[in-house]
């Protein structure tokens, strides 16, 4: 589904550009959970929001192609349009924005990008509880202002709300189980995957830990280092990052 190759990114900083991805070559398949591993600074979360067009960086070199298109120098709205969603590490607060309407909104727009049939207010409604029912969200959270007074947990909840409202092809979760207690990550983990079951979806799970990959298998796990992704294997690797480190790890 996805590929990147070459890519090399940067990001200007007090001190002047900073270049983080150093040349990273990378792939994701269609059904396919892929995770993301590595040392804090090592560029997982600068690949995450270049893949995903934020404009605070700038890619260098390489490209990005998805679904066979070239997308590197999309802008943010033009990649959701075709169907590529980021999961925040620290989602914003936005006072007055309803959560009803917002998601309503975002789906409607979506759907008129890609020219699919709009939901009503009592459509989307209906829509909108099948989906709050799978994180055990309460009715009432859907009438607070986004992200406003939210806990850890709640925020990381609705992210993945968003998610399985907007349906993506791609979706790319960073760092989604960081602070989270176990019963949060649980149902995480169970909307990321009733998400997968749609089929053809992709997910690039980005975390520093173990633990939510006991609830979402991945197919592939990548571990990144210095802008570079070291080394690739299976499901063995988070567990020998959880025996010896990242120091074991050489780059070719």
């Amino acid at each position: 589904m996805s590929e990147v190759k070459n890519l090399h990114a940067s990001v200007k900083t007090s001190e002047g550009v900073k270049p983080i991805l150093k040349g990273l070559n990378f792939s994701l398949g269609k059904r396919e959970v892929h995770a993301l591993m590595g040392p804090n600074g090592s560029g997982k979360s600068t690949l995450a929001n270049v893949l995903m067009g934020d404009p605070r960086y700038s890619v260098t070199d390489g490209e990005i192609i998805f679904n066979g298109e070239n997308i590197t120098e999309m802008s943010v709205d033009e990649k959701a349009k075709k169907g590529i969603f980021l999961s925040f590490q620290n989602p914003i607060a936005v006072p007055g924005v309803n959560i009803r309407s917002f998601l309503r909104q975002a789906y409607n727009s979506l759907a008129e990008a890609q020219d699919r049939k709009k939901m009503s207010v009592l459509e989307f409604n209906d829509f909108l509880k099948e989906q709050t029912s799978i994180l055990k969200i309460p009715e009432e959270f859907l009438d607070r202002y986004l992200n406003q007074g939210f806990s850890g947990g709640e925020k990381k909840k609705f992210e993945i709300l968003q998610l399985m409202i907007l349906n993506p092809k791609l979706a790319i979760l960073d760092e989604t189980d960081s602070g989270l207690d176990i019963d949060a990550l649980k149902v995480i983990s169970e909307g990321v995957n009733k998400f997968m079951s749609k089929g053809g979806k992709t997910v690039l799970i980005i975390t520093h830990y173990k633990r939510i990959l006991d609830y979402i298998n991945p197919s592939r796990v990548s571990i990144m280092i210095d802008g570079r992704i070291a080394v690739t294997g299976g499901g063995e690797l988070p567990d020998q990052l959880e025996e010896k480190g990242y120091g074991w790890i050489q780059e070719d």
